[in-house]
C-alpha cells in the first residue's frame, strides 16, 4: 500500500484496468479514411485500414484476456505509486511498438521479421558506449508469453524455457493466425507512435497511444473534435450520450472552445473562453482556462465536472435548482483536506457529476447553471 495525496491507497486489480482500456478504445471506426502520405511505402491503405480494424479487434481480446487471466500474468505493486501503476502496461505498448517499427514485413503480409527489440536489449549510443535496456529480459518474457495468450505466435524464440539470453535470437518471426492483416496495422500504427507522437506531443502523457488504438493520428485530415467525443461516449446510455451531445454543441455555439487531453488513464474534453488570449494557447493552456469539462478517470468514472466561480452572482437562480444540486453548490469545491479536513476527493477540480442515469433529472438545472456562469 502506497499514500495518495497524503491517505492510503489500495491498487487496483488489473481486471478493472483492463475494463476501463475497453472503453477508450474506438467503437466506430470508419470505413475509408485518406492516411498521412508516409505510411504509403507500408501497404495499400485498405489493407492498413482493414489492419487497423484487426488490431482494434485484438485490444478487445487484449483487455478481455486481462481481465480473465490478468491476475496470474501481472502482479500488483509492492509499494504502487497510485492505485493504476501497472507497469506491465507500458512494458507491454513498449514490446509491441518495437515488434511493429523494428521489422519488415514479409512479402505475403503473413509475418513480421524483427532482428531486434531496442526497448528490451542493450544498444550502442553514438559515442560507442553501451547503452542498457529500457526494460529487462524477464519483463519481456512476461509479455511475449501474454501476447501468445492473445493469439501471438513467436517463432525463434522459446518461451517456456526458464532462463533466456536474448542477444543469441537472431531473428524472430512474429505472426497472428487469427487475422494476418492486424501485423500490418500494427506497423503503421508503430511508426505513427514513434515518428508522429514523439514529435508533436512529446510532453504529453500519450506513450500508451498503441493501447487504445489511436488510429486517428494516421489520418491526413484532421478529426473533429465531436467524432472524437462520440466515441468516448459511446459506452454510456443513449439518453446520456444524447445529453452529453447536446451541451457540446450548445457551449460550442456560444464561442467556447472545447480541447482534448486523452491517455489511457485520463480523458478530458474541455470548454474554455480564449477569445481575448494575446498569445497561442496550447492544449494544456485551454486545459486550465476551464469553465467545465467531460472527464473519465480509473478512480472517478465518466464525470460532468463544473469549475463554477460566480455562483454569488445568481443565488437565486440556484434557488430553484433541485435540492441536491443545491446542497452540492452551498458545500463548494476545493482542496478535501483544506476546506473539510477530509481524504482527498479530487475536490478542487472542480463540482464532480457522474455522468450517468442520474444526471438526466437534473440535466435542465446543470444546462442553466451553466448558461449563468458563462454568461456571468
Amino acid at each position: 500500500m502506497s499514500t495518495y495525496h497524503g491517505g492510503p491507497v489500495t491498487q487496483k486489480p488489473i481486471s478493472e484496468i483492463a475494463k476501463y482500456i475497453k472503453n477508450l478504445i474506438p467503437a466506430n471506426i470508419p470505413e475509408t479514411y485518406a492516411l498521412k502520405p508516409m505510411f504509403e511505402n507500408v501497404a495499400s491503405e485498405e489493407n492498413i485500414r482493414n489492419g487497423i480494424i484487426a488490431f482494434r479487434d485484438f485490444l478487445y481480446l487484449f483487455c478481455d484476456r486481462l481481465i480473465s487471466d490478468g491476475h496470474l500474468y501481472v502482479k500488483p505493486q509492492k509499494n504502487p505509486k497510485n492505485a493504476i501503476d501497472y507497469p506491465f502496461l507500458y512494458n507491454v505498448t513498449d514490446l509491441l511498438a518495437d515488434i511493429g517499427y523494428h521489422s519488415k514485413l514479409a512479402e505475403s503480409g503473413d509475418s513480421l521479421l524483427i532482428t531486434e527489440i531496442p526497448s528490451f536489449t542493450a544498444s550502442i549510443d553514438e559515442k560507442g558506449n553501451i547503452k542498457k535496456p529500457k526494460n529487462s529480459v524477464s519483463k519481456l518474457i512476461e509479455c511475449l508469453r501474454f501476447l501468445a495468450l492473445c493469439g501471438f505466435v513467436f517463432t525463434g524464440i522459446d518461451l517456456e524455457a526458464k532462463t533466456l539470453n536474448i542477444s543469441e535470437v537472431q531473428l524472430l518471426e512474429v505472426s497472428y493466425p487469427n487475422a494476418s492483416v492486424l501485423l500490418t496495422g500494427l506497423k503503421a500504427m508503430s511508426i505513427a507512435d514513434i515518428e508522429l507522437r514523439t514529435k508533436r506531443y512529446k510532453n504529453d502523457n500519450n506513450h500508451d497511444n498503441l493501447l487504445r488504438c489511436d488510429y486517428r493520428l494516421m489520418k491526413a485530415e484532421d478529426t473533429d473534435v465531436l467524432d472524437v467525443l462520440k466515441d468516448f461516449l459511446h459506452p454510456l446510455p443513449e439518453k446520456v450520450q444524447k445529453l452529453a451531445l447536446e451541451l457540446h454543441q450548445r457551449y460550442i455555439d456560444m464561442g467556447m472552445t472545447c480541447v482534448t487531453i486523452i491517455s489511457t488513464f485520463e480523458v478530458h474534453f474541455a470548454y474554455s473562453y480564449i477569445k481575448n488570449s494575446r498569445r497561442v494557447l496550447s492544449s494544456r493552456d485551454v486545459y486550465q482556462l476551464r469553465v467545465w469539462e467531460f472527464a473519465l478517470s480509473t478512480r472517478y468514472g465518466y464525470c460532468l465536472v463544473i469549475r463554477a466561480k460566480k455562483t454569488d452572482k445568481y443565488a437565486d437562480v440556484i434557488e430553484k435548482f433541485s435540492l441536491s444540486l443545491q446542497e452540492k453548490i452551498a458545500k463548494g469545491y476545493g482542496c478535501d483536506r483544506k476546506l473539510r479536513n477530509e481524504p482527498c476527493q479530487g475536490g478542487c477540480q472542480g463540482f464532480r457529476i457522474p455522468l450517468d442515469g442520474s444526471i438526466l433529472n437534473i440535466s435542465r438545472n446543470i444546462e442553466t447553471w451553466l448558461d449563468n456562469e458563462v454568461s456571468c
